[in-house]
C-alpha cells in the first residue's frame, strides 16, 4: 500500500486561491490552509489536533461523527480497520486509540485531509494509523471493520459506487458501521444496500436525527457493478505518496 508521507506542510499549503466550487471531497483544496487547532475528546482522551479549511467539518467534531463514535459497538482488539472518508482523522484516531493492536487505514481523496490525519495521528501518539488515497490501498487488502460518516453530498450515484467498491472488501465476519442523517436519506440508503447491493443491513441505532447502519459483506453473486456507471473518478492518485508495506500487527 502507498501511504501518505512526506512534508505535512507541503500538502497543507494549497495554491492559495479560493474557489466557490471547492468541496471537502476535492483532491487538492485551492483555499489557503490556515492551519488551526481544536480541542477534542476521542476514545476517552483529551487531544489538541490540527484542522484547516478545505476538509470536512474543519472547525469542530461533526455531530454525525460523534454519534457514530458514541454509539457504534466497541471495535475488536485487533485486525485491519478502515475509516472511509477520514477528513482530519477523528474516526481513525478513535479507532487507533481504542484498539492499539489493530491497523487502521484512513482513506480520503483530499490531500489536505490525509496530511492532517497523518499529523493528528502522530500528535495522538499513534503508530498504527496509515492515511492513503483510495488508489493507493492494496486492492487485495480486506477489512475486519469499516467505520464511516460517508460523503452523502457527492451525490447518490457516486455514493453508491463508493460503497459498492469498499463494502465487498469486508472479511466474512467483518462489519461496517455507517452514520447517515435521517433527512439525508438514511432509510433509502439502507434499502439500497440490502436490496440492490445485496449487503445484509440493519438499523443499529437512531440518535438525534442520525441512523447508524450495520452492514455486512455483500453476497458474492450481487449484481451491482459500480464500474458500469462511473460518472467520474472516485480516487485521485498522488505523486506525493511513497511506497510503504502494510502488514497487520502480529503482536
Amino acid at each position: 500500500m502507498r501511504a501518505h508521507s512526506g512534508t505535512v506542510w507541503t500538502a497543507l499549503q494549497g495554491n492559495g486561491v479560493g474557489s466557490e466550487q471547492e468541496h471537502y471531497f476535492s483532491a487538492e483544496p485551492a483555499s489557503p490552509a490556515q492551519l488551526r487547532t481544536i480541542n477534542v475528546r476521542l476514545a476517552g482522551r483529551d487531544l489538541v489536533l490540527s484542522t484547516a479549511p478545505g476538509v470536512f467539518s474543519a472547525d469542530h467534531l461533526d455531530h454525525a461523527t460523534k454519534v457514530l463514535l458514541d454509539h457504534a459497538p466497541e471495535p475488536p482488539t485487533s485486525g485491519t480497520f478502515l475509516d472511509l472518508g477520514c477528513g482530519w482523522g477523528p474516526i481513525a484516531i478513535a479507532l487507533g486509540l481504542t484498539a492499539p493492536q489493530a491497523r487502521v487505514v484512513a482513506v480520503d481523496v483530499n490531500e489536505r485531509a490525509l496530511a492532517l490525519t497523518t499529523q493528528n495521528a502522530a500528535a495522538a501518539g499513534l503508530r498504527n494509523v496509515v492515511a492513503a488515497t483510495p488508489a493507493d490501498v492494496d486492492p487485495a487488502l480486506r477489512f475486519d471493520l469499516i467505520w464511516s460518516n460517508p460523503p452523502i453530498r457527492i451525490g447518490k450515484t457516486e455514493l453508491h459506487e463508493l460503497l459498492a467498491r469498499w463494502l465487498p472488501r469486508l472479511t466474512d465476519d467483518g462489519a461496517a458501521y455507517l452514520v447517515v442523517g435521517k433527512n439525508l436519506g438514511a432509510d433509502s440508503l439502507a434499502r439500497w444496500l440490502e436490496t440492490e447491493l445485496g449487503a445484509p443491513t440493519r438499523r443499529l441505532a437512531s440518535v438525534k436525527g442520525f441512523r447508524i447502519l450495520e452492514v455486512h459483506r455483500p453476497a458474492p453473486n450481487a449484481d451491482f457493478d459500480p464500474s458500469a456507471r462511473s460518472a467520474r473518478p472516485l480516487c485521485a492518485p498522488s505523486s506525493t505518496h511513497v511506497c510503504a508495506s502494510f502488514v497487520p500487527s502480529a503482536d
